[in-house]
């Protein structure tokens, strides 16, 4: 029994997502991109020439649908495989019949579902047959293949990305299923059905599955609708690209100064059941990589975030998380001490180490006194200004600069004072007036 071939059943009990599945390509809804008048899948599954490729994209977006539609179009042999049901010794026997319909002139177009949940040594079984073109490999995921399929296979594959459906698309196809549940409905209900599914065309059948069964007159019922929703159930997966996606967006939002736009990807992230100390991290993480000392009271709105979260838990503890999303995207941004910590890095792994100047080390022994440990240190607590013209560095760093603050927020009064002190301690290298500094490389 293969994965298409399913056992002959009362055409009601299959689920209407299954039941639904375009037999033609021209009924096939969305995917315009790869699919439209002229596009190369397209081209491709029409005049059956088909070359391997990975079809990537969410959940009930039509990748099984569209292999569907292939096994249909195609002359050759068409062995669709499950990922989840599958090991090598079902590979072996799969790649040794494609390997003789190959020498008998029949062409072996092998499609797997889930192809990510094959690990690497699985995948690498296939790479010979693909290269030898024993096999077309039509391969299904819905994690990034930059990610889970190995580089051989992608450099001998054509990746596809499928998008979510857009509310319009999700409405036809709500529409054509209508009379197979012996129902009419409102416009605007199967809107809120498509809004609820977010592009997932199997959870719009679903939910007007769920909710035709409880309606009554051969009308779609509204609190049948809004029963059968209840709450929704997001695409998240704390350990997927999405996971990773959301995160960014949340981070650059914020980095952007759009407080709006930060809360949207923050209530995603709640919504999903994200762990909050996480969220906490990565706030703080702003409030040091973004703000800095152009607000140092941000790194402590953070922190005081994290302890109201620990103390208060879910949900009254979103609401800090919120505040402090807020403050951060609002307060005058600066990167200037986070580079110049990677500037003085930098500096350190492409150099030798320099030794200690003398005037810096201790001296506890006699004998360092008198090899010269401590001679020139200049205290700067019994300076009037506390402003030494001591050199720190090392002499052949002297003059080095790797902090330059900008002119936002506290950062500008920083930049004031900084230069202050730099022109008073100007005389440190050159004995008279301000030594040129030596900007470092990486500096910018």
């Amino acid at each position: 029994m293969s994965l298409f071939d399913a056992a002959p059943v009362d055409e009601q009990g299959r689920p209407l997502a299954e039941r639904m599945r375009p037999e033609r390509l021209e009924d096939f809804v969305g995917q315009e991109h790869i699919l439209g008048p002229g596009k190369p899948l397209r081209a491709q599954i029409e005049s059956d020439r088909l070359t391997s490729i990975i079809l990537w994209g969410p959940p009930g977006v039509g990748k099984t649908t569209l292999a569907k539609l292939v096994a249909h179009h195609t002359k050759a042999q068409f062995i669709p495989f499950s990922a989840v049901l599958s090991g090598m010794k079902e590979i072996k026997a799969v790649m040794a019949d494609a390997e003789r319909n190959r020498r008998l002139g029949y062409r072996t177009v092998l499609f797997i579902d889930e192809i990510h949940r094959f690990n690497k040594a699985q995948q690498d079984a296939f790479l010979p047959y693909v290269e030898r073109g024993d096999v077309i490999l039509i391969g299904a995921t819905t994690e990034n293949p930059s990610f889970e399929v190995i580089s051989a296979l992608l450099s001998r594959s054509k990746v596809y990305a499928l998008r979510p459906l857009t509310v319009e698309e999700t409405v036809t196809l709500l529409g054509r299923a209508l009379p197979r549940v012996g129902l009419t409905a409102a416009g605007d209900l199967l809107e809120q059905i498509a809004i609820y599914a977010g592009g997932d065309a199997r959870a719009a059948y679903n939910l007007l599955e769920i909710a035709a069964a409880a309606s009554t007159g051969g009308v779609l019922d509204r609190q049948a609708v809004e029963d059968a929703m209840q709450r929704r159930t997001l695409l998240y997966d704390k350990g997927g690209e999405e996971h990773y996606n959301l995160i960014s967006a949340l981070h650059k939002s914020v980095r952007s100064s759009d407080p709006d736009a930060a809360l949207y990807w923050l209530a995603r992230m709640l919504e999903a059941g994200e762990d909050r100390m996480y969220l906490v991290r990565r706030l703080v993480r702003m409030a040091i990589e973004d703000i800095g000392l152009a607000d140092p009271r941000a790194v402590e709105q953070a922190i005081a975030c994290m302890q109201t979260v620990h103390f208060l838990g879910v949900p009254e503890g979103d609401q800090a998380l919120a505040q402090v999303a807020i403050y951060l995207a609002v307060a005058p941004k600066s990167d200037a001490a986070y580079q110049a910590l990677n500037n003085a890095r930098a500096l350190v792994q492409e150099r030798p180490p320099e030794p200690v100047p003398l005037q810096l080390r201790n001296a506890p022994t006699r004998a360092m006194k008198e090899w010269g440990y401590g001679q020139g240190y200049e205290h700067a607590h019994r300076l009037e200004d506390a402003i030494t013209q001591m050199e720190c560095f090392p002499e052949a760093l002297a003059g080095t600069r790797f902090y330059e603050p900008t002119r936002r927020g506290t950062e500008a009064r920083i930049a004031e004072r900084l230069a202050e002190i730099r022109r008073r301690r100007g005389g440190a290298a050159s004995g008279e007036g301000e030594a040129p500094p030596q900007e470092h490389p990486h500096s910018g």
